[in-house]
């Protein structure tokens, strides 16, 4: 952006000053960033990590590593373009269940790959219309709409499939999950890449992306602009729930069978990897680059962790301490920035 100029009158002749609108060069922006700090921890654990395990610096455990995180990254992406218009979703890992649960039966029943993925997404699409309707149709607030779709969904799991699991999919369903692309990038990994790609670009450089930026700052401002702010929230609870559908997919790809506690707290997981990745979590703020870095940082430490036969509970006090930091450090830093009158 250009410099703001500004003309002051002395005694003598006129004096120019130039006030500059953003402090620092874009550089020195850029380092202090919230990607660039978070790219940096990524570095360490990764460093951290390739000590701590002689096993960790080898491509196909590397690839192991992905599984980590890609299949949650990818309703981190729709998440993370949900909460910065102002809203959230804590049914996603529930609509995986679902969808997971409704491929399950249609496999049992003898029909084929496509057919599956397509009742996968289909499922995932339809559980996002639901809660789109709900919070953009009625109104309510999606904390509390989503908390309820995420006990109706993965009850439903529940009463059809009860202790019991389903299996006997087709082998060609299995590259989804378990599948390679080329060497030792598979399938779900490429898939992870392509999808930051497509979602950096909707979010930052299309009109739809402005919208839901305006949406989040001040969404009585943005009724006023003339964005259809019922319809774009809509769309990001669509887009939310086909997310969830392709991550059904995979996941349940990947394992080879279906039980309805699969997924069970992705939510949480999801949720972190958004505001890890400098999400605000109160809306307007926040980009794909940040959730992609968010989504190797947890996959590295979670992965680092297993190595080192961690138990699980760990990881899970982890992923919940972590993301109580990540919200609390802005509060906090604001706080001090106050207090001490700057």
């Amino acid at each position: 952006m250009s410099d703001l100029s500004a003309e002051t009158h002395t005694a003598g002749p006129r004096a120019r000053q130039t006030i500059p609108d953003r402090l620092g060069t874009p550089v020195s922006r850029m380092l202090g960033s919230w990607e660039v700090l978070l790219f940096g921890v990524a570095v360490v654990i990764f460093i951290a990590n390739s000590f701590a395990s002689p096993y960790f610096l080898n491509a196909w455990n590397l690839s192991d590593a992905t599984f980590n995180f890609t299949e949650k990254a990818m309703i981190a992406f729709a998440m993370a373009m949900l909460v910065i218009a102002g809203e959230i979703d804590l049914s996603v890992a529930a609509i995986i269940a679902l969808a997971s649960t409704a491929m399950g039966a249609a496999a049992q029943m003898g029909i084929g790959t496509a057919g599956l993925v397509g009742i996968g997404l289909s499922t995932g699409l339809l559980c996002g219309a639901i809660n789109g309707a709900l919070v953009s149709g009625l109104k309510l607030p999606s904390i509390v709409v989503t908390i309820g779709t995420m006990s109706l969904f993965r009850g439903i799991s529940y009463i059809v499939l009860g202790d019991k699991a389903y299996g006997n999919y087709p082998e060609d369903f299995a590259y989804f999950g378990q599948g390679y692309v080329v060497w030792a990038f598979s399938f779900e990994f490429v898939l992870f890449a392509v999808l930051a790609v497509i979602f950096g670009i909707v979010l930052h450089a299309t009109n739809f992306g402005r919208q839901i930026f305006v949406i989040g700052n001040n969404e009585f401002a943005a009724r006023f602009s003339g964005i259809p702010v019922e319809r774009v929230k809509f769309i990001l609870f669509l887009l939310t729930g086909l997310m969830s559908g392709i991550a059904a997919v995979c996941l349940t790809s990947r394992l080879g069978s279906t039980r309805p506690s699969i997924a069970q707290g992705w939510e949480l997981e999801a949720v972190t990897m958004v505001v890890l990745g400098g999400v605000s979590i109160l809306g307007g703020a926040g980009t794909i680059a940040g959730v992609v870095i968010a989504a190797f940082v947890m996959g590295l430490v979670t992965f680092g962790l297993g190595l080192l036969n961690v138990p699980g509970i760990v990881m899970s006090i982890f992923v919940g301490l972590l993301l109580i930091i990540t919200i609390a450090l802005p509060i906090i830093a604001r706080r001090i920035k106050y207090a001490s009158g700057k």
